[in-house]
């Protein structure tokens, strides 16, 4: 008689790479840098909200840096905040990512034209996914979250480790 809990049972074999499974984990485990300013920061407590929870895709907002996989920069940064950014980046344990959340942080938006303002947080830190809108609705936000996700999922991790130890 067969049962579930077989050991031996050829049903339960699945073959895999090391590679899939240690980026499935990452990528559904990926805690964000609580960082933002101006109106861009209210779409991002809607989105951590119950409405759309980003918790229930693995995304847990972290207080300090060294915890933290993602960092999301939403809304204006002046030129005095972005030496603070460049920090927090530096201070978050690798690998990292970035999402650029509204015009603002990807541009300027409304604000380019004054002396203060960044042009854009790529010009301090490297940005991996730019999310458009002013402010971007918290689907854009979670659209933004899958798309890095099946990044990270595509990532050769231990390989590309192996290649830099070398």
């Amino acid at each position: 008689m067969k049962t579930m809990y077989n050991k031996f049972s050829s049903d339960n074999i699945i073959l895999t790479s090391l590679d899939y499974v240690l980026n499935l984990a990452r990528a559904n485990s990926m805690w964000y840098l609580l960082f933002s300013t101006a109106c861009c920061g209210i779409e991002l407590m809607q989105t951590a909200g119950p409405r759309s929870d980003l918790e229930r895709f693995g995304s847990a907002p972290r207080a300090v840096p060294r915890t933290a996989d993602l960092m999301l920069v939403a809304g204006t940064i002046t030129m005095k905040m972005a030496e603070r950014v460049k920090i927090l980046y530096e201070q978050m344990a690798e690998p990292r990512y970035v999402i650029s959340m509204g015009s603002c942080a990807n541009s300027g938006g409304l604000f380019q034209s004054s002396y203060s303002v960044l042009k854009g947080i790529d010009r301090v830190i490297p940005v991996d996914i730019y999310l458009p809108g002013c402010p971007p609705r918290p689907e854009a936000l979670l659209s933004a979250l899958i798309d890095l996700q099946n990044k990270v999922k595509k990532e050769p991790y231990l390989r590309k480790k192996a290649a830099k130890a070398v």
